[in-house]
């Protein structure tokens, strides 16, 4: 048995963890971080995502505060044209491994155990165990363990399907279609996605790409979602009127709106929100980002078996309880039915902050890696947990068209929280991970024009707050009922 002494000891290399430790080692420069992962290596479940995976969101925002993730250029091709890059799984491996190798560890401030995960603790002495070798390694934490796994995110490689799959039915996850070039011999006949989140539409579009037909393709849909319009969640510097329009519209139509449905709907006739299927109201939000392109591409696919869930598959079929759905000879069943995100874990909301111990969750809705690095910034900054968690309250989790109006209102008051206390604010304004602060910093540094219109965002949320504030109550009420 080895033992070590660190200052923080962080749960999880992925994104969450990877955000927290680049701030903490700038913002604290006397600490030393030991962050331990179950995965080889970096980058939490991006280890494990499929292979044609990429970003929903453009990487301007995304991985840590210190490195550019992806070139800052436009796309000139594929469903994403017109926009800013989307990084690949690949891109985003090789970014965390860069980050662990060329600035984490040769800082001589941080120490990382890969293949290993956390056993437990005693007082200040965490212990954790090498998985190959079985050997337990003890940490002396000086100040505090730091929750990095709260998000438990999944996904199809690692999680276990809720529906019994019989003998020589022919099965698959996501990351098992690019390597079926392997057997062109044996190739599937028909096509069988299954799920109705992101993952199931990403799968849908690599489909229709590579070429197959979309009479080829059955889609299993329990429930279908609306989208977030990627153009208009482009990199604030460049596209600050798009992203004031978004946020303008969130306000106004929340506002106007009894009902979340309604809020949606009013989205949509602003084209803020997306749906594959116009005629289908969703009832899911997974704060899934998606291009008109991509939307177009799955509306080619009309073999869909809507509000129902899969209970069993067989070689030539499919079974939704009682009822038993006949498919053609040598279909591929493909498993999109892992949720990134398991939305009980809404239930299991602490304090960021909490004596010896920090949980990482949201502070803002969905921005993951933003909300672990302001965890950073706090813990170095402010003296008690007191302050601290005043200025980050967990931000909710929602997944419904009923409860998204919570996380509305939540983020509007965490903005305003963080814009009033001045070392947030400054921090916000260099934060990569910010989705307008260094843009807005840079705006008023150069007199921009843009600030003209920029100006009008404050008053017309403010404006609109009662009945933001009305609906969100309602809102937060079906959230807690959940």
């Amino acid at each position: 048995m080895s033992s070590q002494d660190t200052d923080y000891l962080i749960v999880g290399a992925g994104a969450v963890g990877l955000a927290f430790a680049d701030t903490l080692i700038d913002e604290d420069p006397d600490s030393h971080i030991t962050i331990i992962d179950k995965h080889a290596a970096p980058g939490g479940h991006w280890n494990d995502a499929y292979s044609f995976v990429t970003l929903h969101q453009p990487s301007a925002t995304y991985g840590v505060n210190s490195m550019e993730l992806c070139p800052d250029r436009v796309d000139t091709h594929g469903h994403n044209a017109g926009m800013y890059p989307l990084a690949k799984h690949s891109e985003i491996l090789a970014y965390y491994s860069k980050l662990m190798s060329e600035r984490l560890i040769p800082s001589g401030r941080v120490a990382y155990h890969s293949l290993t995960e956390y056993v437990g603790k005693d007082g200040a002495v965490h212990s954790a165990r090498h998985i190959l070798s079985g050997e337990t390694i003890q940490f002396n934490v000086r100040r505090k363990l730091v929750d990095a796994t709260w998000f438990k995110t999944s996904v199809p490689a690692t999680h276990k399907p809720g529906f019994e799959i019989a003998e020589g039915t022919r099965f698959a996850n996501p990351g098992d279609l690019p390597a079926l070039w392997k057997d062109t011999q044996n190739l599937p006949d028909h096509y069988v996605v299954i799920g109705g989140g992101k993952t199931a539409m990403d799968t849908a579009v690599w489909l229709l790409e590579a070429g197959v037909a979309p009479d080829k393709i059955d889609w299993v849909r329990p429930r279908d979602s609306w989208m977030f319009n990627r153009k208009l969640l482009q990199p604030a510097k460049h596209h600050i009127e798009d992203l004031i329009r978004f946020q303008v519209d969130l306000a106004e139509c929340a506002a106007s709106s009894e009902t979340g449905d309604e809020m949606f709907e009013k989205l949509d006739e602003r084209g803020t929100m997306l749906r594959i299927d116009p005629e289908v109201t969703p009832k899911m939000f997974h704060y899934a980002v998606i291009s008109e392109a991509e939307v177009a591409l799955l509306r080619q696919i009309t073999n869909v078996h809507r509000g129902r869930r899969v209970t069993a598959l067989e070689p030539e079929a499919m079974l939704f309880g009682d009822e038993r759905v006949e498919l053609p000879e040598n279909t591929l069943f493909i498993n999109c039915t892992a949720s990134a995100v398991p939305f009980e874990q809404r239930a299991n909301t602490r304090p960021f902050f909490d004596g010896d111990t920090i949980t990482l969750q949201l502070a803002q809705t969905p921005f993951v890696p933003y909300s672990a690095s302001l965890a950073a910034f706090l813990e170095a900054n402010f003296e008690t947990d007191e302050e601290r968690n005043a200025l980050c309250p967990p931000a909710p989790l929602t997944d419904t068209t009923d409860t998204y109006p919570y996380a509305v209102m939540a983020n509007l008051m965490s903005t305003a929280i963080l814009s009033n206390n001045e070392k947030t604010n400054a921090f916000n304004a260099k934060s990569r991970l910010h989705p307008t602060g260094p843009a807005v910093a840079e705006m008023i540094a150069n007199n921009d024009p843009r600030l003209a219109a920029l100006s009008k965002v404050a008053p017309a949320i403010q404006a609109n707050m009662p009945g933001i504030v009305q609906l969100g109550m309602k809102a937060k009420a079906l959230h807690e009922a959940a």
